[in-house]
C-alpha cells in the first residue's frame, strides 16, 4: 500500500481559450472538481489498481464531504480529520497549453497534525509520498515532518514532490526538511529554486539521497547510485497540464514501490503524466486505466 500525505482542495480550473487578458475578459472553460496534489496523486494510483491510502484534511463543509466522496468512489481509502470551522482549501487554476498559474487557499489543509499520520503508518504500508506544499506552510510543517519520520522509522520508502517554484524560493530550509526522505521529486523550475540547477545530481547531492527532475515534454531525469538517467518522451498534444505532475509522481511511485529500476520508474511516470495532459482536470477519468 501507497500512503499520500497533503492537500485535498476544490479546483476551479478555467481552460483559456487565448492567452490571459490582465484588466479584460479572457473566453474560458470552466469546470469544478477535486484537486490537491497528494489527494491527485492518490487518485490516479487507485486508478492504476494500486491500493492506497490518502491523509489530509478538510473543513465540516459541503465541500469537504464532496471532495471526500470523489475519492472514495475512484478507490482511495481515506484517513482524513475534519475541522469545525474551518473551510476546505481551494485553488483557482487558470492554464494555456503547458502554462498554468494558481491561486490557493489551502484552508483546512494547514491544520493537518502530526496525530493524523499515526493511524496510516499503523495501518501497514511500503511507501509514504509527501506533498511538498504540507512543509511549506509553517503551520502543516511538523505534520509533514513527522510523516517522514514515522515512516522512515517503520522501514517505508519515502518520496516527497517539491510542490511549487514560487514558495521554494523563500522556504531556505526545504532541503533540511527532506533530508530524511529517499526520494526528492522536482520540475526544473523547483530545481532551480532549490539548487540553481536543474541536475538532477546536484539535487540529490543537496538531499543526501536520490532525486527526479521532471523536464516537461524533454521527459524526465533521475540521479542516484546508478548516475544520472533520462527518459525521453514522444511529443503529444496538451489539452491541460493541471495534474500532471500528480500523474506523473503515480507512475513513478506504483513502479517504484515495486521494486522497479530507476528507469523502469521514470517511464512509467512519463507514461501516465503523458497521458494525463490529454485529459481536462488534474484526475485520472472513471471509465477506463492506462
Amino acid at each position: 500500500m501507497i500512503i499520500t500525505v497533503g492537500d485535498l482542495v476544490t479546483d476551479v480550473l478555467a481552460v483559456l481559450r487565448a492567452p490571459l487578458a490582465p484588466g479584460s475578459d479572457t473566453p474560458a472553460t470552466v469546470h469544478v472538481s477535486g484537486g490537491g496534489q497528494a489527494a491527485n496523486t492518490a487518485a490516479w494510483l487507485a486508478w492504476l489498481g494500486r491500493q492506497v491510502t490518502f491523509v489530509g484534511a478538510v473543513g465540516d463543509d459541503q465541500a469537504g464531504r464532496d471532495r471526500l466522496a470523489e475519492l472514495h468512489a475512484a478507490g482511495v481509502h481515506t484517513i482524513v480529520s475534519v475541522r469545525p470551522g474551518a473551510g476546505t482549501g481551494s485553488i483557482v487554476v487558470l492554464t494555456h497549453g503547458e502554462e498554468r498559474t494558481m491561486i490557493s487557499d489551502r484552508g483546512a489543509n494547514l491544520l493537518l497534525a502530526p496525530s493524523d499520520i499515526d493511524t496510516a503508518i499503523a495501518a501497514g504500508a511500503t511507501t509514504l509520498h509527501l506533498s511538498g506544499y504540507t512543509l511549506l506552510d509553517q503551520a502543516s510543517r511538523p505534520a509533514g515532518q513527522a510523516a517522514l519520520a514515522a515512516a522512515k522509522a517503520a522501514g517505508l520508502r519515502t518520496s516527497v514532490d517539491a510542490a511549487s517554484a514560487a514558495p521554494l524560493l523563500s522556504a531556505r530550509d526545504f532541503l533540511s526538511w527532506v533530508r530524511v526522505a529517499d526520494l526528492l521529486i522536482a520540475n526544473a523550475d523547483e530545481a532551480q529554486a532549490l539548487v540553481g540547477n536543474a541536475d538532477p545530481s546536484v539535487l540529490a547531492e543537496a538531499t543526501g539521497g536520490q532525486a527526479v527532475v521532471k523536464l516537461g515534454p524533454q521527459g524526465a531525469l533521475w540521479a542516484g547510485p546508478e548516475g544520472v538517467i533520462h527518459v525521453a518522451l514522444e511529443p503529444v498534444p496538451v489539452v491541460d497540464a493541471t495534474g500532471a505532475g500528480d500523474a506523473f509522481a503515480a507512475g513513478l511511485l506504483a513502479a517504484w514501490s515495486t521494486g522497479a529500476s530507476p528507469r523502469e520508474a521514470l517511464a512509467e511516470g512519463c507514461r501516465l503524466g503523458s497521458y494525463a495532459v490529454g485529459v481536462i482536470g488534474a484526475r485520472p477519468p472513471r471509465i477506463s486505466r492506462a
